[in-house]
């Protein structure tokens, strides 16, 4: 008993240690004259104080296990998936901070939230069908990627075991926002597929309002576009591209009356250039609107009578969607549980009820503001770009007496001068990085 309250003694010194000693409640009792019952109530009083309660312990946080990715199987799989682009800055995955998350940012990171594949996003190896710009929205986009698998790579050539493989499609539009869905997954694309270079043909739609177009003289225009031409007029030139050929070839191209009125300049063909589309509808328009003929399309697509493109106006990008991307013949798997597909498409209903309610509240502003008056009397002349407001102007000048942009020959060798050096270099280790891949597989 002594010994046990020495060592208590001893320990609640050390304690107390930093507290004045002069106290009178830190005074050293003489347990010589205390009784062998007080001394056993006091060192019981002493232990039960020295007592450590878990609440009282410091809360240590668990250590998250890591994802072990050696342990993983991976399959290459191509996803078709939809999104309106109006909130994003574009398709494309970029290094640098972009004003707005683009597509391909969500839907990697969304990737790699659910153990699909590993991180960092930026050192994922994927291909896209059809770059989009900021605005435009697309309904078949595909992109084909590495992903982790359930099964091993020789159970995943067996179709009859798809069934025990991960549910790709719920589980990524579970995490997906509402504007942003995949519809479909091929889960064994052909022997080297790759989104971009195995596409057959891309299908583009621009949607707009009649209003004062004629719509007849649009698709008379329309029709000139279809067959191989030089499109230089007819895109946006960047000298970081590099492009020196401007042929591409158009399947199809015509004016389609969807409903009421609202039409759409209906458009495919093989590949397309930058702004390609938006430059074709903006010169569609200036023919609906009675301010050019519609063989003013045939003459831009003659380099000698337009050997540089007249300075003119995009048509805007929100209308502009990637309808659709044909590819060889595969085999796409879609959700097929109802419930799942119900689940997926029902936030769409609270984006259209948000639409509808935001354009009747506008219709009501618009009554507020013009009264009695003619709203038709108070419209400026524009010219029509596809965003509801146009271009105001006096005097339409015609594009054979426009101002002409700089060649792309100019453009080209301009920003090679700049950066050509670092460019060749990048070109080069891509190469090599490329063949380094290639000794390996073999």
């Amino acid at each position: 008993m002594w010994k046990r309250l020495s060592l208590l003694r001893s320990f609640m010194v050390k304690r107390s240690s930093g507290i004045n000693t002069t106290s009178t409640t830190n005074m050293k009792p003489d347990y010589s004259s205390w009784s062998r019952e007080d001394l056993v109530a006091r060192i019981t009083e002493l232990e039960k104080s020295l007592l450590v309660t878990p609440d009282a312990l410091p809360k240590v946080k668990k250590l998250k296990k890591a994802f072990d990715w050696s342990k993983q199987n991976m399959r290459f799989v191509a996803f078709r998936f939809a999104y309106l682009g109006w909130n994003y800055n574009g398709l494309a995955f970029q290094l640098e901070p972009t004003p707005l998350p683009t597509v391909e940012e969500v839907f990697l990171k969304v990737l790699a939230k659910v153990k699909l594949i590993k991180e960092p996003i930026e050192d994922v190896e994927f291909s896209r069908c059809g770059r989009t710009d900021k605005g435009v929205s697309a309904m078949n986009q595909v992109i084909s990627i590495k992903v982790r698998s359930n099964l091993t790579e020789e159970d995943q050539a067996n179709p009859e075991l798809d069934d025990k493989e991960i549910d790709y499609l719920s589980i990524l539009n579970a995490n997906l926002p509402s504007d942003i869905k995949a519809h479909a997954v091929c889960l064994r694309p052909p022997e080297d597929f790759d989104a971009r270079f195995s596409c057959i043909s891309r299908h583009y739609r621009y949607f707009f309002k009649k209003q004062d177009l004629d719509t007849d003289l649009m698709n008379r225009a329309a029709n000139l576009y279809q067959g191989i031409h030089d499109f230089r007029n007819f895109c946006k030139l960047d000298g970081s591209k590099q492009i020196t050929n401007f042929m591409r070839e158009i399947y199809s191209s015509k004016i389609i009356h969807l409903h009421d009125g609202v039409y759409c300049f209906d458009l495919k063909g093989s590949a397309f250039l930058w702004h390609q589309v938006r430059c074709m509808v903006a010169i569609l328009f200036t023919v609906g609107q009675g301010l050019e003929r519609p063989e003013i399309v045939t003459e831009l697509m003659d380099t000698e009578k337009y050997p540089t493109k007249p300075v003119y106006e995009m048509a805007n990008d929100i209308p502009l969607v990637l309808y659709d991307c044909e590819f060889p013949e595969m085999e796409w798997k879609a959700v097929s549980d109802e419930h799942k597909f119900q689940r997926t498409t029902q936030s769409f209903n609270k984006m259209e009820y948000d639409i509808q309610l935001k354009a009747q509240m506008l219709e009501v502003m618009e009554e507020v503001l013009y009264g009695n008056r003619s709203k038709s009397d108070k419209l400026l002349r524009t010219m029509n770009i596809g965003d509801g407001i146009g271009r105001a102007f006096n005097q339409y000048v015609p594009l054979a007496k426009r101002d002409r942009m700089e060649s792309y020959e100019i453009l080209n060798a301009r920003w090679l001068e700049k950066k050509g050096d670092r460019w060749q270099q990048k070109r080069e280790e891509k190469e090599q990085r490329k063949k380094k891949e290639n000794d390996q597989v073999e």
